[in-house]
């Protein structure tokens, strides 16, 4: 494990390529070894929704390890004491949902970095790689990962958007287009021109910004269009359920396959 996790995404996020990842939602730590040596530039352990354990979520973290594939975990909540345990398994970065406001915001920064940046208590293990590396190194590293991701995923956090954006300490913004559109009375509507609009409008306001811009959803070339540097186009579950019904002859809209949205 290298102190440096980004790793195949931040060499794709430097030479200005989209970084591809996809979202873990089963138990098994396979799921995201394979993810890794396919190829993925990153996976998000989705803790939010999908029935997923700290101790799942170490073991997902850890098969990694060696792969170059970049993990990501999205807490359940925006809550100091939910995040610290998970910061304690040494992601590449934490995805934290429904920032809705500047406070949040700044909550969410607080909870990942130790004083006096933040509030984030103190239990090294496998950050330092089990006392084999210096602790002052990986302090100096804590100070830059694991990342710290905002979800904007709500008409709310929208209006306030310029303010977050100006929070010191937040390193990437995730837009959640399905719970965004149903914030606003359009759940899932995501061509309707209104919630589209949004849509660009959040994602013009990142890049403005000069802030990383991500996503998880397709299509690729819509996101693209939108400026998105990193983007979780499918699922485990969304993968298997794609092939099965390629082998059985079915396409998506004779299924009632409805998408894949992570917020």
């Amino acid at each position: 494990m290298e102190l440096e996790p980004l790793a195949r995404m931040g060499a794709k996020l430097a030479a200005h390529d989209v970084a591809v990842g996809m979202v873990v939602t089963l138990s098994d730590p396979a799921v995201s070894e394979m993810a890794g040596d396919i190829g993925y530039d990153f996976i998000w352990i989705d803790m939010e929704h999908a029935p997923i354990s700290i101790e799942t979520a170490h073991l997902h973290v850890m098969a990694t390890r060696g792969t170059g594939c970049a993990p990501l975990v999205r807490v359940p909540w925006n809550q100091h004491g939910v995040i610290k345990t998970v910061l304690d398994l040494a992601p590449a970065g934490v995805i934290i949902p429904m920032v809705n406001s500047v406070e949040e915001a700044e909550e969410a920064v607080a909870a990942c970095r130790y004083p006096p940046r933040g509030n984030r208590g103190c239990g090294v293990r496998r950050g330092a790689r089990y006392g084999s590396a210096p602790f002052a190194d990986y302090l100096a590293i804590s100070e830059r990962f694991p990342w710290v991701i905002v979800q904007i995923e709500h008409i709310d956090a929208v209006g306030n958007l310029d303010g977050i954006l100006k929070v010191p300490g937040i390193d990437s913004v995730c837009v959640g287009p399905c719970d965004l559109s149903g914030s606003m009375g359009k759940l899932n509507q995501l061509d309707d021109p209104e919630v589209a609009g949004v849509l660009d409008e959040i994602c013009g306001k990142v890049r403005a910004a000069g802030m990383t811009l991500g996503t998880a959803g397709g299509p690729l070339e819509t996101w693209r269009a939108r400026g998105v540097q990193w983007i979780a186009l499918s699922s485990d579950v969304g993968g298997m359920c794609a092939q099965a019904r390629a082998l059985l002859g079915q396409d998506e809209k004779s299924s009632g396959k409805g998408g894949e949205h992570a917020g």
